[in-house]
Order: structure tokens, then sequence, then C-alpha cells
């Protein structure tokens, strides 16, 4: 089978390997898509703690082709058999650590993800245990499967911050996992207000359920209209940016909890008093408690939007192009979606509404 590999800083070699072959609990999927996300980005770079080689690839969706009979989805049920679409959980933990066996596994002590410190879904075929299989629902396209990994990761920012119906939550960056944040929150009653750098992204979570919008750094937020608060009372931090965590403690209400699920090696700059003085609550999001199938749901039913995200594809043989496009400051870049060389030809099986692989899509 192919496969690509990121070898060396900005080096991508594509390789021919021999297939992986059935074993006892684990599926063979022939990946269809792969999405990128910021993570790919600095892996690619060389900038990540995860040593090269490394086929990366760690959001995507692909078909069922070899599985052991009788196998089904734990939570719904849903027979899993060759030919079934299926999004995969690239999360890998122990279950015997203190974190996992508290049911925190998302922060299991030697947790691992496919296409970040082990190999992905940047290949033809790949085998994964069973138990990480997620169906697809009938009507979603293969490749807007793909954002079932993001979606877990924002709506575990949104499960943290435990949201109240009413309240008022402010999300910082309207990136993917922002804009999907702000989606989540609206649909649970949340009056939402963003904040980004970009008057576009702005525009766009207003069509996620964004109720206002205001220009990180302008001084705008002081013109806000917060509610009977003092602030908001719920803050999810999406961009990784210090001075935007600092912006969240600045801006929060009294009792506010605060969501840091943008990641970042660098350090903020706070007084140690605004944390003390408001009572506010500091807590981190990461990965996610198996939450995939959860954001499929919600996709599924919110495709208007989810396809929004999805700004470029790019086939499998223009990675490299790929990658720079996503670095590129003077691109407009949401999701990148790269398509397999199973997605090409095979339009047919498909579920309705979906795209053929290969081209580039410049959606709005």
């Amino acid at each position: 089978m192919l496969t690509a590999t990121t070898t060396a800083k900005r080096r991508i070699e594509y390789r021919e390997v021999p297939a992986p072959v059935p074993a006892p609990g684990r599926a063979l999927v022939r990946v269809r898509h792969v999405a990128l996300c910021g993570t790919d980005a600095h892996i690619w770079d060389d900038d990540y703690p995860a040593g090269l080689p490394v086929i990366q690839g760690h959001e995507f969706t692909g078909i069922i082709e070899q599985i052991e009979p009788g196998a089904s989805d734990a939570r719904s049920g849903m027979p899993l058999e060759p030919g079934t679409a299926v999004a995969v959980s690239p999360m890998v933990y122990c279950g015997q650590c203190p974190p996992c066996l508290d049911g925190r596994f998302n922060v299991c002590e030697s947790i691992s993800c496919l296409g970040c410190y082990e190999d992905g879904a940047l290949a033809e075929l790949v085998s994964v245990p069973v138990d990480k299989l997620h169906p697809l629902p009938p009507s979603l396209p293969l490749h807007l499967g793909a954002l079932g990994e993001p979606g877990s990761i924002a709506l575990q920012a949104v499960n943290r911050g435990t949201p109240k119906p009413g309240e008022t939550a402010l999300v910082l960056g309207c990136g993917p996992i922002g804009l999907l944040a702000t989606l989540f929150l609206a649909e649970r009653g949340v009056k939402v207000i963003a904040s980004d750098l970009s008057a576009e992204r702005m525009q766009l979570a207003r069509d996620f359920g964004a109720e206002q919008t205001f220009a990180a750094g302008s001084g705008a937020a002081d013109a806000v209209a917060w509610g009977a608060a003092a602030g908001p009372t719920l803050v999810i931090e999406a961009t990784g940016v210090p001075v935007s965590f600092e912006t969240a403690v600045r801006l929060a209400a009294p009792t506010a909890r605060i969501v840091q699920v943008g990641i970042s090696a660098r350090n903020a700059a706070l007084s140690l008093r605004e944390v003390p003085f408001k009572e506010l609550e500091i807590r981190g999001s990461r990965n996610s408690l198996n939450l995939i199938p959860d954001a499929l749901e919600i996709i599924a039913r919110r495709q208007d939007l989810a396809a929004r995200l999805v700004t470029h594809r790019f086939a499998f043989d223009a990675l490299a192009e790929a990658f720079e496009t996503m670095i590129d400051p003077e691109q407009p870049v949401g999701k990148i979606v790269i398509d397999l060389p199973a997605a090409s030809g095979e339009s047919a099986a498909e579920p309705q509404g979906a795209t053929a692989g290969g081209e580039r899509n410049a959606a709005a």
C-alpha cells in the first residue's frame, strides 16, 4: 500500500509498504479522507514533541474492509461489517493509570494518538481496534465525517464548561474548534459572544450561532452587552495565544468558568489577584471522552454549517501543497481535507450529498 511519511522538517516521502493484515479485535479500514489541523502543521514543521519519521493523519474516515464476524458498535448496537462507513478515534490510552481508572482516560499518563505519536491515517489502509470505530450517520458525506474528531474536541471543551441555558459565554477564537464550540453552546440555549482577529471568521461565528462578535485586541469588548453579569460567566479560549488567555481572565465575570482548550508552550502573564478575587474556575480541556459519535450526530444535522468549515481539498499526492497552504497567512484556511486514492472514482458508494475526491475546493 501507499503511505505518506513525514521524514524530516517539511519533507514528506511517499512509500510503498506491506499492507496490514487482519488481527483479532482489530479491523482493516480503507482510508477515504483525512482532515488536517494545527497539530499536523506543527508535526510537518518538526515543531512538536513527537519523533520523526511518522505517518500523520488523526482526523479521518474510511470504509471497513475486513472485520471479525458479529462485531457491532458498543454504543448504538449497529453492526460493523465490511462496507460500513466509519470515523475512527485516534486516541490510545492504557486504561490502568489513575486518570484512566477515574474515567479521565483523555489525559492518560501514557496517552498516545495515531498520526501524532505513532503512525496514522495518511495511508491507504490502517489497522485499528474495533472499539475505535464509529459508524457515520447515514446521510453524512464521508469527507464531513472527518470533522467528527475535531468536533469531539470542541464538545469536550463545552462539556468541561458545564454550560447553563440562558447564560452568556465568550468564545475566544473563531477557527474550527471555536466555531464548533459556538454551535454546540448555541444549541444548548447559551448566549454566545465570539471574538477573533478576522472579520470573515467573526461573520461565520454569527452564522454558527453567536449573537454578538467583537474584534480581538480592539477594545471593543467594553461595548459588548454582557447582560446582567459583569462579564461572561463562561469563557472558552480556543486560540492558544497567551494574550487571549489573559483576556479571558480579565473579561470573565466573578465566579466564571474559563476553559482553556487552545494549546501553546508559551507563557501567559497574569496578575495573581484576579483569579482569587473573582474566584474564577480555570479548567483545562484535552482530547475528548469518546465524544466523536455525539459530535457526528450534530454535524450530520447541521451539514450546512459543517461544510463551510472545509475551505480546501487536496488529492493525496498534493500533501506538500496542502501544508504550504495551511501555513500561508494570506490563505483563508478553515479545515483542509485530503482525499485518499480510495475516494477517487467511488462517488456512487458515498452517502447522498458526498463529494468525489481529488479536487481542491475553495468553498465559502
